[in-house]
Protein backbone atom coordinates (compact mmCIF):
# COMPACT_ATOMS: atom_id res chain seq x y z
CA UNK A 1 0.00 0.00 0.00
CA UNK A 2 1.00 3.52 -0.76
CA UNK A 3 -0.11 6.85 0.55
CA UNK A 4 -0.20 9.81 -1.37
CA UNK A 5 -0.83 13.25 -1.31
CA UNK A 6 -1.50 15.82 -4.07
CA UNK A 7 -2.17 19.22 -4.73
CA UNK A 8 -5.53 19.14 -6.99
CA UNK A 9 -6.34 21.31 -9.60
CA UNK A 10 -10.30 21.65 -9.42
CA UNK A 11 -12.51 24.48 -11.42
CA UNK A 12 -9.94 26.89 -11.22
CA UNK A 13 -8.95 26.08 -7.33
CA UNK A 14 -6.70 24.39 -5.71
CA UNK A 15 -7.61 21.15 -2.98
CA UNK A 16 -5.40 18.78 -1.42
CA UNK A 17 -5.91 14.92 -2.07
CA UNK A 18 -4.80 12.46 -0.10
CA UNK A 19 -5.51 8.39 -0.75
CA UNK A 20 -4.37 4.81 -0.27
CA UNK A 21 -3.44 2.72 -2.89
CA UNK A 22 -4.13 -0.44 -2.68
CA UNK A 23 -4.11 -1.88 -6.52
CA UNK A 24 -1.25 -0.58 -9.06
CA UNK A 25 -1.61 -1.70 -12.66
CA UNK A 26 0.51 -0.65 -15.33
CA UNK A 27 -0.97 -0.68 -18.89
CA UNK A 28 0.92 -1.78 -21.45
CA UNK A 29 1.44 -1.92 -25.33
CA UNK A 30 -1.06 1.20 -25.30
CA UNK A 31 -0.62 2.54 -28.17
CA UNK A 32 -3.48 3.85 -30.91
CA UNK A 33 -2.12 3.83 -34.47
CA UNK A 34 -0.70 0.29 -35.04
CA UNK A 35 2.16 1.41 -36.99
CA UNK A 36 3.51 3.31 -33.78
CA UNK A 37 2.62 0.49 -31.66
CA UNK A 38 5.02 -1.77 -33.86
CA UNK A 39 7.76 0.95 -33.99
CA UNK A 40 7.61 0.50 -30.00
CA UNK A 41 7.67 -2.77 -30.43
CA UNK A 42 10.48 -3.05 -32.29
CA UNK A 43 12.24 -0.56 -30.49
CA UNK A 44 11.80 -2.44 -27.44
CA UNK A 45 13.45 -5.77 -29.96
CA UNK A 46 16.49 -4.27 -30.35
CA UNK A 47 16.88 -4.32 -26.41
CA UNK A 48 16.26 -7.61 -26.09
CA UNK A 49 12.49 -7.40 -24.90
CA UNK A 50 10.16 -10.29 -26.28
CA UNK A 51 6.96 -9.22 -28.33
CA UNK A 52 3.21 -8.99 -26.15
CA UNK A 53 1.39 -11.50 -26.39
CA UNK A 54 -1.82 -9.31 -26.85
CA UNK A 55 -2.27 -5.88 -26.49
CA UNK A 56 -3.29 -4.08 -24.20
CA UNK A 57 -1.57 -5.86 -21.72
CA UNK A 58 -2.35 -5.33 -17.92
CA UNK A 59 0.52 -5.50 -15.52
CA UNK A 60 -0.05 -5.77 -11.84
CA UNK A 61 2.59 -4.18 -9.81
CA UNK A 62 2.91 -3.37 -5.98
CA UNK A 63 1.67 -0.64 -4.49
CA UNK A 64 4.11 -0.08 -2.78
CA UNK A 65 6.70 0.95 -5.37
CA UNK A 66 5.01 4.13 -6.11
CA UNK A 67 6.56 7.16 -4.71
CA UNK A 68 6.30 10.55 -5.48
CA UNK A 69 10.07 11.19 -4.32
CA UNK A 70 12.63 13.39 -6.24
CA UNK A 71 15.25 10.57 -5.68
CA UNK A 72 15.29 6.99 -6.57
CA UNK A 73 17.70 3.93 -6.33
CA UNK A 74 18.40 1.51 -8.75
CA UNK A 75 20.54 -1.19 -9.10
CA UNK A 76 22.88 -1.16 -11.93
CA UNK A 77 23.29 1.32 -15.06
CA UNK A 78 20.48 -0.31 -16.85
CA UNK A 79 17.30 1.05 -16.11
CA UNK A 80 15.20 4.40 -17.35
CA UNK A 81 12.30 6.01 -17.19
CA UNK A 82 9.28 6.49 -19.20
CA UNK A 83 6.80 9.26 -18.82
CA UNK A 84 2.90 8.06 -18.08
CA UNK A 85 -0.50 10.09 -18.05
CA UNK A 86 -1.29 7.89 -14.80
CA UNK A 87 -5.38 7.69 -13.41
CA UNK A 88 -5.67 8.18 -9.41
CA UNK A 89 -9.08 6.54 -8.59
CA UNK A 90 -10.32 8.22 -4.83
CA UNK A 91 -13.96 7.56 -3.28
CA UNK A 92 -15.19 10.86 -4.63
CA UNK A 93 -14.12 11.08 -8.45
CA UNK A 94 -11.11 10.36 -10.78
CA UNK A 95 -7.59 12.19 -11.05
CA UNK A 96 -4.98 12.57 -13.66
CA UNK A 97 -1.28 13.02 -13.03
CA UNK A 98 2.10 12.32 -14.35
CA UNK A 99 4.25 8.94 -13.46
CA UNK A 100 7.10 7.31 -14.92
CA UNK A 101 7.17 3.49 -15.04
CA UNK A 102 10.73 3.20 -14.20
CA UNK A 103 12.11 -0.10 -15.74
CA UNK A 104 15.06 -2.47 -15.68
CA UNK A 105 15.55 -2.99 -19.05
CA UNK A 106 18.31 -5.55 -18.43
CA UNK A 107 15.86 -7.74 -17.12
CA UNK A 108 13.09 -6.82 -18.98
CA UNK A 109 14.94 -8.62 -21.99
CA UNK A 110 14.02 -11.73 -19.39
CA UNK A 111 10.64 -11.00 -18.80
CA UNK A 112 8.42 -7.43 -18.54
CA UNK A 113 6.95 -8.52 -15.55
CA UNK A 114 9.64 -9.07 -13.23
CA UNK A 115 11.30 -6.01 -14.60
CA UNK A 116 7.71 -4.05 -14.08
CA UNK A 117 8.76 -4.82 -9.88
CA UNK A 118 11.69 -4.01 -9.55
CA UNK A 119 12.36 -0.19 -9.51
CA UNK A 120 9.74 2.93 -7.68
CA UNK A 121 7.41 4.18 -10.26
CA UNK A 122 7.55 7.89 -9.48
CA UNK A 123 4.33 9.91 -9.89
CA UNK A 124 4.17 13.61 -9.96
CA UNK A 125 2.44 15.73 -6.53
CA UNK A 126 -0.02 17.63 -8.76
CA UNK A 127 -2.97 16.11 -10.51
CA UNK A 128 -6.15 17.54 -12.39
CA UNK A 129 -9.98 16.25 -11.90
CA UNK A 130 -10.12 13.75 -14.87
CA UNK A 131 -13.57 15.11 -16.21
CA UNK A 132 -11.72 18.72 -16.55
CA UNK A 133 -9.73 17.15 -19.23
CA UNK A 134 -11.52 14.16 -20.35
CA UNK A 135 -13.42 16.41 -22.93
CA UNK A 136 -10.15 17.49 -24.92
CA UNK A 137 -7.95 14.68 -23.83
CA UNK A 138 -6.09 13.97 -26.81
CA UNK A 139 -4.96 17.11 -27.18
CA UNK A 140 -2.58 16.79 -23.51
CA UNK A 141 0.55 16.27 -24.95
CA UNK A 142 3.60 13.92 -23.01
CA UNK A 143 6.68 14.75 -22.52
CA UNK A 144 10.17 13.90 -21.07
CA UNK A 145 13.58 15.14 -20.96
CA UNK A 146 16.86 13.25 -19.83
CA UNK A 147 20.12 14.59 -18.84
CA UNK A 148 23.10 14.06 -21.35
CA UNK A 149 26.40 15.70 -21.43
CA UNK A 150 25.35 17.47 -18.90
CA UNK A 151 22.37 18.97 -20.68
CA UNK A 152 18.78 18.48 -20.48
CA UNK A 153 17.96 16.54 -23.74
CA UNK A 154 13.91 16.01 -25.23
CA UNK A 155 13.44 12.38 -24.84
CA UNK A 156 9.48 12.15 -25.19
CA UNK A 157 7.00 13.78 -27.09
CA UNK A 158 3.73 13.79 -28.59
CA UNK A 159 -0.07 13.93 -27.93
CA UNK A 160 -2.11 11.72 -25.47
CA UNK A 161 -4.13 11.09 -29.16
CA UNK A 162 -1.56 8.26 -30.02
CA UNK A 163 -2.31 6.06 -26.87
CA UNK A 164 -5.47 4.78 -26.10
CA UNK A 165 -8.37 6.22 -24.42
CA UNK A 166 -8.20 6.19 -20.69
CA UNK A 167 -11.82 4.67 -20.31
CA UNK A 168 -10.85 1.97 -22.73
CA UNK A 169 -7.65 0.85 -20.94
CA UNK A 170 -9.81 0.92 -17.73
CA UNK A 171 -12.48 -1.22 -19.74
CA UNK A 172 -10.17 -3.55 -20.75
CA UNK A 173 -8.54 -4.55 -17.42
CA UNK A 174 -12.14 -4.18 -15.47
CA UNK A 175 -13.87 -6.31 -17.91
CA UNK A 176 -15.98 -3.83 -19.29
CA UNK A 177 -16.16 -1.40 -16.67
CA UNK A 178 -15.12 2.28 -17.16
CA UNK A 179 -14.80 3.56 -13.70
CA UNK A 180 -11.71 3.06 -12.15
CA UNK A 181 -12.19 1.80 -8.41
CA UNK A 182 -10.94 4.06 -5.46
CA UNK A 183 -7.61 3.13 -4.27
CA UNK A 184 -6.26 2.40 -7.95
CA UNK A 185 -3.80 3.53 -9.77
CA UNK A 186 -3.52 2.97 -13.17
CA UNK A 187 -0.45 4.19 -15.52
CA UNK A 188 -1.81 4.35 -19.15
CA UNK A 189 1.05 3.76 -21.24
CA UNK A 190 3.68 6.04 -23.23
CA UNK A 191 5.46 7.40 -26.19
CA UNK A 192 8.27 5.84 -28.48
CA UNK A 193 11.75 7.48 -27.20
CA UNK A 194 13.70 9.93 -29.72
CA UNK A 195 16.44 8.35 -30.46
CA UNK A 196 17.14 5.04 -28.77
CA UNK A 197 16.29 3.95 -25.17
CA UNK A 198 18.58 4.78 -22.73
CA UNK A 199 19.46 5.59 -19.04
CA UNK A 200 20.45 9.00 -17.33
CA UNK A 201 21.26 10.27 -14.23
CA UNK A 202 17.53 12.47 -13.94
CA UNK A 203 14.23 12.01 -15.53
CA UNK A 204 11.62 14.77 -16.13
CA UNK A 205 8.39 14.49 -17.01
CA UNK A 206 5.53 16.67 -18.02
CA UNK A 207 1.60 16.70 -19.70
CA UNK A 208 0.67 19.94 -20.71
CA UNK A 209 -2.84 20.86 -21.29
CA UNK A 210 -3.12 23.76 -23.92
CA UNK A 211 -6.59 24.15 -23.72
CA UNK A 212 -6.48 25.20 -19.64
CA UNK A 213 -3.16 26.45 -20.18
CA UNK A 214 -1.40 24.36 -17.65
CA UNK A 215 1.07 22.07 -16.58
CA UNK A 216 1.98 18.53 -14.61
CA UNK A 217 5.55 18.15 -14.04
CA UNK A 218 7.53 16.08 -11.83
CA UNK A 219 11.13 14.92 -11.80
CA UNK A 220 13.75 12.68 -10.27
CA UNK A 221 17.22 12.03 -9.88
CA UNK A 222 18.40 8.19 -10.46
CA UNK A 223 21.10 7.08 -8.24
CA UNK A 224 22.43 3.97 -9.44
CA UNK A 225 24.20 1.41 -6.96
CA UNK A 226 26.97 -0.52 -7.14
CA UNK A 227 25.74 -3.90 -9.16
CA UNK A 228 28.39 -6.71 -7.68
CA UNK A 229 28.30 -9.98 -8.02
Amino acid sequence: MARLEFDGAANGGRQKVSVEIEDLVIAGWTGRDVAALNDHIEELKAIGVQPPSTVPLYYRVAASLLTQAETVQVLGDDTSGEAEPVLVGTPDRLWVTVGADHTDRKLESYGVAPSKQVCAKVIGRTAWRFEEVEPHWDRLVLRSFITEGGKKVLYQEGPLARIRPPRELVAGWREGDKRLPAGTAMFCGTLPALGAIRSSSRFEMEIEDPVLARKLAHAYDVEALPLIS
